[in-house]
């Protein structure tokens, strides 16, 4: 179960990816500890003069959730954010 805050819901980096559409785009991926909701963000590569940190877990707003419908997907996802949250508190950068 996602561990609500008054911030939002809990999630926890799972995919970072490069987008195949566009040139310097990360694509990141934030889910749930049961990998049933997730979370996309999409953030253009740095400059060395324009550095922003990757963290372990971010606050989501339960509007920006999307459901995980693939059975495999949903597992993988649950078993990577509790890999996360059990090896890095929410801020660790990663």
């Amino acid at each position: 179960m996602a561990a609500d805050s008054s911030d939002g819901v809990r999630v926890w980096l799972v995919e970072r990816t490069y987008s195949d559409d566009e040139q310097n785009i990360i694509i990141l991926i934030y889910a749930t500890t049961d990998g049933e909701q997730y979370f996309r963000k999409e953030r253009a590569l740095t400059s060395f003069t324009d550095v922003r940190d990757t963290t372990a877990a971010v606050e989501a707003d339960p509007d920006n959730l999307g459901a995980v419908t693939d059975p495999d997907q949903r597992e993988q996802y649950a078993v990577e954010a509790r890999r996360m949250r059990d090896a890095h508190d929410p801020d660790d950068t990663i």
